[in-house]
């Protein structure tokens, strides 16, 4: 029996493994492969050099120069740093499976030896030698801190972290070697000839000066020329790398922004009214600003027509005024009131020196320092006492700089009060300072004024008014583009298109709309979305249109610029052996013109090499080449006669070899590109974030 049962078991199994080959023979094998890569490749951030780049192992790297950041800053990472740190994570990627793999097949190797002189040896590389961990108190690369760090770093005494960060720096250092050698061997091979140098100099030092007859194109379509299907489809598959695209969407979308009602700002207007009397009067404004206000309690003194870039009025009221309140300024949905609470005379800027003491006795030394300070030995006492040995601004050590209210190291604030001249002590978040104001600029009247402000914000009930339009519009479209604008017209939205690659998180002046370009590639065209909701104040509702796929683009896409383009040859071709025809037998240049109903101009000191922006560049060319002749350029058809031409020497060797090496520089930042075009490298970052 309980064989028989087990049998019975079986029975579903066996009914799978006939099935599975039954499927197989239905389906090609070939595209559930293809269907399983496409799903795998989803999770891919990229591919270098045929290996796949996972999600996981990628945010992996990521995260490591997160570390490496945070280490460096002293600070958690910001979006900002997280983009970098994603950018910097994905070049070493490259780095390391694409571009050194292909320096070593040119012969190209960093060896053990080598890595020890750039690292704790004898030659070490800019990277470590200017690296601030690496210096001693004068500011200077000091061996013994760079053994010291590596000696805590392999035992273990120093936070894990460092380890990382010692890791990463010793790869950066290979790296950078790599490319080294590799630009150089790149720029030795790229040289000017003898015969090369004396064209560029016959090419910048000859002019010429010519008479021309110009007989512009017509805007008109000629309908006796005519381009063919067949020139169209032979020009595409000749030009074919014109076309490489991105993966594409052409999406139209409407958007309901959330602003506020008449109503809530009537009513915002009654609070902010509620409240501008105690604002007024209050002791204690900055506990009031706190409670109240959209813009917080500030030390700033403000000079005449500085606030207008807040408000108009606001400032209008301050330049006008030393003492008291506003009346209530409406601006759109928001609401001001400005009282002004001190005046003072005051510079816009002043310089600053200081010496940074930290430790138990910061305070008792910084107390003895002051009393001995001078303008002749600040600079010797911050070198022998001061923790911040990298403030020498002018070359004077201690010297932070011009300050001002809005470039200020938080706790100087007090400086621009200060006399000029007079050490005083100052304790900070960084320590204890012996601080002096050695200029300042002339002073000037200022106020400080205290902003009560407040922005209308959308009731529950308008947002759900918006929501409620959008719902509609996405409701009655009924996810079918073919009902999309019927949409759009019943509600009264909008329609944009717009054409978006997976990297677009922008739409318009909204930010942040990425999940509106997910949604559009993980859907086909013809689709229509349900509501998608950006910062909690958009409602997007999008039609996809097309899908465009990674690659060329299609030839029924491009056909109508190529044939314009095409036209244009084979019209200028025409109109030129039209003009040559009509002045066939005359030289004289005033009898062409009359001919051709046109006049003579002249221009002097035409270098082809300089490619003069006033000419057009076609018959720039025939110039150089010919003395006389007939030729269609980019806007017309030339009948030109040259006059005279001239050789100078103003452009030398020197120039020559000076644009050598500027151009063997713009060759060199390509190398990492082209071998990535060549290796067909796939990002798919813009995917993930």
């Amino acid at each position: 029996m309980a064989v028989l049962q087990k049998m019975r078991g079986w029975g579903i199994v066996l009914s799978i493994l006939v099935a599975l080959p039954l499927l197989l023979f239905i389906i090609d094998p070939q595209q559930i492969m293809q269907t399983v890569q496409s799903v795998s490749s989803k999770n891919d951030v990229g591919k270098i050099a045929g290996k796949a780049i996972s999600y996981m192992d990628f945010q992996q790297d990521v995260d490591k120069f997160q570390t490496i950041n945070e280490i460096l800053t002293g600070n958690s990472t910001s979006e900002e740093g997280q983009k970098q740190a994603r950018d910097a994570a994905w070049q070493n990627l490259v780095d390391k499976n694409l571009f050194i793999p292909n320096a070593e097949k040119a012969g190209i190797n960093v060896g053990h030896d080598e890595m020890i002189d750039l690292t704790t040896g004898d030659k070490p590389s800019p990277l470590i030698a200017n690296n601030g961990i690496f210096m001693d108190e004068n500011g200077q690369f000091s061996p013994d801190r760079l053994r010291d760090f590596v000696q805590m770093v392999n035992d273990g005494s120093v936070d894990p972290r460092y380890k990382t960060y010692w890791d990463y720096l010793q790869s950066a250092v290979r790296t950078n070697q790599f490319y080294n050698k590799y630009n150089a061997l790149f720029k030795a091979s790229s040289f000017e000839n003898a015969l090369q140098l004396e064209n560029a100099l016959a090419g910048n030092n000859n002019t010429a000066d010519v008479e021309y007859v110009m007989v512009p194109f017509s805007f008109k379509t000629d309908s006796t020329v005519v381009v063919s299907d067949s020139e169209i489809r032979d020009w595409y598959n000749n030009h074919k790398n014109f076309y490489k695209q991105q993966a594409g969407r052409d999406i139209e979308y409407a958007v309901f922004e959330v602003v506020p009602s008449a109503e809530d700002i009537a009513a915002q207007n009654v609070q902010f009214s509620n409240l501008y009397n105690e604002f007024a009067a209050t002791d204690n404004i900055r506990s009031f600003l706190q409670r109240n206000s959209d813009r917080q309690y500030s030390d700033y003194f403000y000079k005449n027509g500085e606030l207008k870039s807040l408000n108009a009025d606001v400032d209008a009221f301050v330049s006008a005024n030393t003492t008291g309140t506003s009346p209530i300024i409406q601006d759109g949905n928001k609401f001001y009131a400005a009282r002004i609470v001190e005046t003072a005379t005051l510079p816009d800027s002043v310089y600053v020196r200081h010496i940074l003491l930290q430790g138990e006795n910061a305070k008792h030394v910084a107390d003895s320092l002051v009393k001995v300070v001078n303008k002749d030995n600040f600079a010797t006492l911050a070198t022998l006492h001061s923790a911040d040995q990298g403030s020498q601004a002018d070359g004077s050590m201690g010297n932070i700089g011009w300050m001002t209210q809005s470039y200020m190291i938080p706790g100087f604030e007090s400086v621009i009060t200060s006399k000029v001249g007079v050490p005083f002590v100052l304790t900070t978040q960084y320590g204890t300072h012996v601080v002096e104001v050695t200029k300042a600029t002339k002073p000037i009247l200022k106020k400080k004024v205290e902003i009560f402000e407040k922005e209308t914000l959308a009731s529950k009930e308008t947002f759900n008014s918006f929501y409620n339009k959008a719902n509609r519009l996405a409701t009655i479209a009924a996810g079918k583009i073919e009902n999309f604008k019927a949409a759009c017209d019943s509600v009264g939205a909008y329609s944009h298109a717009l054409q978006i690659i997976e990297a677009t998180d922008t739409y318009g002046s909204i930010d942040h709309a990425k999940e509106v370009t997910r949604w559009a590639f993980d859907n086909k065209p013809g689709k229509v979305s349900q509501i998608i909701t950006v910062d909690n104040n958009y409602f997007f509702v999008v039609a996809i249109k097309d899908a465009r796929k990674e690659g060329f683009a299609e030839i029924k896409d491009v056909a109508a610029g190529i044939k314009d383009q095409l036209y244009a040859e084979k019209y200028a071709a025409k109109r030129q052996a039209e003009v040559a025809a009509q002045i066939a037998g005359l030289t004289d240049m005033q009898a062409i013109a009359e001919k051709l109903d046109a006049t003579v101009n002249t221009q002097t000191g035409v270098a082809f090499a300089s490619m003069s922006r006033s000419l057009d560049p076609k018959f720039v060319g025939a110039i150089a080449a010919a003395d006389e002749g007939v030729v269609a350029g980019s806007y017309g058809v030339y009948v030109y006669k040259v006059t005279g031409r001239d050789t100078g020497s103003y452009y030398t060797e020197s120039d020559a070899k000076t644009y050598n090496t500027q151009l063997n520089n713009y060759e060199t930042q390509l190398i990492v590109p082209v071998m990535m075009d060549d290796a067909d490298v796939k990002d798919n970052r813009a995917r993930f974030y």
